[in-house]
């Protein structure tokens, strides 16, 4: 009886943030991936699971099996369905356009169900289906359980899978695109706004979905675009909201600067060069410093971000701040990619003591150009050794910086 109990325990117990954790950035039109960090591995969807619904749903008003207008019953098995929710009661209806903005702007679980229930004899059936769509578009490593995302153990995805879906949605049916830059609307005298603050608030930024549950942390699906460029960002795992909103503006602006370095040829090495062996790579970036930057031996993750990373080590580059050391993870074209690279590595997990450290972007001039270092300041000498210490068990890039003299 206590192994059993020790064992449910720990099959519900909420998933460390490393587990949680997982970033896509990738350009819509040509499909070249900017950043990626666990892309591919499982992850719990929560209501981003809605943006498959609504392809259904899209998929059925272009057929005209519906209307906008068309009302959809709502079952007992519907209303029984917890927040968020609009609080549908048996025997009440709802046409399809107030379905498509309860599902996009309140993520309503009683609306997800009406749906699936229109469309298949249950929610288990609609699943199924939309699985089976899924697949057919390109989810390859997603497993539906249910319509809204509410929590199934089962029910998995990767976040490479996500842009793949919000890049399905603006491709297939563009004429429903408006609906996702929508931020309130009313039902029933009440209004109500969206989760995703990042519309309307972000330049460019026009969609696309939020989901919360417990085993997932906070995630977000966002559609960009600007100066003709369409971005899609996928962030999972958000410690809070805002922590995930943060991350994904700072991915966002890291990617669009990225693109403008590459555009004004002042990038270190072409984005889409094959990936090196980090040590000959790291080589081949000191070589076109000039030789003013050391490498170290310290490699980059296989989903490195596609902005270039040059690492030194020299002692007389550390931060001003005496009586404090810190840790570097990277050197970036931009601040916003050095920044970036921070929010991903804080959001790791790592260690406890890197969520509370400085997050510095410190600029430096070499062979000519700026680079932007991206260092966690502030810390002790053995956190700091800690930290490094298991980042490069999970091969990613870090080096610790002594205290500056005085």
């Amino acid at each position: 009886m206590i192994l059993m109990v020790a064992a449910l325990a720990c099959a519900t117990a909420p998933a460390g943030a490393a587990d949680r954790y997982a970033v896509f950035v990738a350009d819509m039109d040509s499909g070249e991936v900017l950043h990626a960090r666990s892309a591919d591995a499982p992850r719990h969807p929560a209501s981003l699971t809605k943006m498959m619904t609504l392809y259904r749903l899209f998929e059925a008003l272009e057929a005209g099996d519906v209307a906008l207008d068309t009302p959809l019953a709502v079952s007992a098995e519907a209303a029984s369905r917890p927040a968020s929710h609009l609080g549908l009661n048996e025997g009440d209806t709802i046409t399809v356009e107030d379905a498509i903005r309860a599902l996009i702007i309140q993520s309503a679980n009683d609306v997800a169900v009406v749906v699936a229930e229109h469309f298949a004899a249950d929610e288990a059936a609609f699943a199924a289906d939309i699985t089976a769509r899924g697949a057919a578009i390109g989810l390859t490593d997603t497993v539906f359980r249910n319509a809204s995302g509410l929590h199934d153990r089962r029910q998995r995805t990767t976040a490479r899978d996500m842009a793949r879906l919000a890049y399905a949605l603006r491709r297939d049916f563009p004429q429903y695109a408006p609906y996702f830059a929508e931020t309130r609307f009313t039902w029933n005298g009440q209004t109500h706004r969206s989760h995703n603050t990042l519309v309307g608030d972000m330049d460019g930024v026009d969609g696309l979905k939020t989901g919360y549950i417990r085993a997932s942390g906070f995630n977000i699906a966002v559609t960009v675009e600007r100066d003709a460029r369409r971005l899609v960002a996928i962030v999972m795992g958000g410690a809070r909201p805002a922590v995930r909103d943060a991350h994904a503006r700072e991915l966002i602006e890291a990617a669009y600067a990225t693109l403008a370095a590459r555009d004004e040829g002042r990038l270190l090495a072409t984005l889409n060069a094959p990936r090196l062996n980090p040590v000959r790579e790291q080589r081949i970036m000191t070589a076109e410093l000039a030789g003013q930057l050391r490498p170290t031996a310290m490699g980059s993750a296989p989903a490195a971000p596609a902005v270039q990373v040059v690492f030194e080590d020299a002692p007389e580059a550390s931060l001003p701040l005496p009586g404090d050391w810190a840790i570097q993870v990277g050197a970036y074209a931009s601040e916003a990619a050095a920044r970036a690279r921070l929010e991903t590595v804080a959001m790791m997990g790592v260690h406890a003591q890197i969520s509370q450290a400085e997050h510095v972007a410190q600029p430096l001039q070499a062979g000519g150009r700026r680079l932007w270092r991206a260092r966690f300041a502030g810390l002790a000498a053995d956190d700091a050794r800690a930290a490094c210490d298991r980042l490069e068990a999970r091969s990613e890039p870090c080096f610790t910086v002594p205290p500056a003299n005085g």
